[in-house]
């Protein structure tokens, strides 16, 4: 399989876009993929004790209720906080949450920074799920304490695609942005991870296959370099 070259905030999207319009690939096919494989590696590095996902409201958020589902036919203790009004919930993300609703996975519905704390307070891995590759400018509000409160916590911490609060193509850490220890980022790496020592908030990091196909990858990277 060959590995990709570094994409951009505009390649994670085209590339979605056209999997999904062009190859006729549904989008929860490819969020099935990148969290049941992002699963299998979380399993090999959290340690003994509980997992807790901490989940945005967009398709980030729906990886991590899919990671929750088969964290859980893994045998591990897992719990999802939830950030977001899940009533509000579209597309994918609502096809998993309703999924996990059902699945006897314990959720949080989290409203403050105090049920913050009591939440990541038992969690030995912490699962950044919150903001995706398209989020630009600092975290805000719950998302915003959600990082430095897991950022205050001894557990191991393990990214989703990127940090929530780094800037997939310049790399800069906004205030807060999450350090993990982990990143496990699709398809390919981002271009913001060699940029402004953003290898201090990804740390080790893991490229999971979502399925995509070959020709979709060397068609984009043709357009977009101009050629090989």
């Amino acid at each position: 399989m060959k590995t990709p070259k570094p994409v951009s905030r505009q390649q994670v999207r085209s590339i979605d876009e056209i999997a999904i319009k062009d190859f006729q690939m549904p989008g929860v096919i490819l969020m099935e993929n990148a969290g049941a494989r992002s699963a299998e590696i979380i399993d090999a590095v959290a340690p003994e004790g509980l997992i807790a996902i901490l989940c945005g409201g967009g398709n980030n958020g729906g990886d991590g209720y899919v990671i929750a589902r088969h964290l859980q036919r893994m045998q591990r203790k897992v719990e999802i906080i939830s950030l977001t009004d899940t009533t509000a919930l579209e597309g994918d993300a609502k096809i998993n949450f309703d999924i996990v609703s059902r699945a006897s996975i314990p959720i949080q519905l989290i409203a403050s920074r105090e049920q913050l704390t009591d939440a990541l307070d038992r969690a030995s891995t912490i699962i950044d799920a919150m903001l995706g590759t398209g989020a630009k400018g600092a975290p805000r509000g719950l998302i915003a304490d959600a990082i430095t409160i897991a950022n205050s916590k001894p557990a191991l911490k393990v990214a989703l695609d990127l940090p929530s609060g780094l800037d997939c193509d310049s790399g800069i850490a906004n205030q807060p942005t999450f350090i993990a220890e982990q990143t496990v980022t699709f398809v390919a790496e981002k271009i913001g991870f060699k940029k402004n020592n953003a290898d201090k908030f990804v740390g080790v990091v893991s490229i999971i296959d979502i399925g995509v196909p070959q020709k979709l990858l060397d068609d984009l990277f043709v357009s977009s370099n101009g050629g090989r």
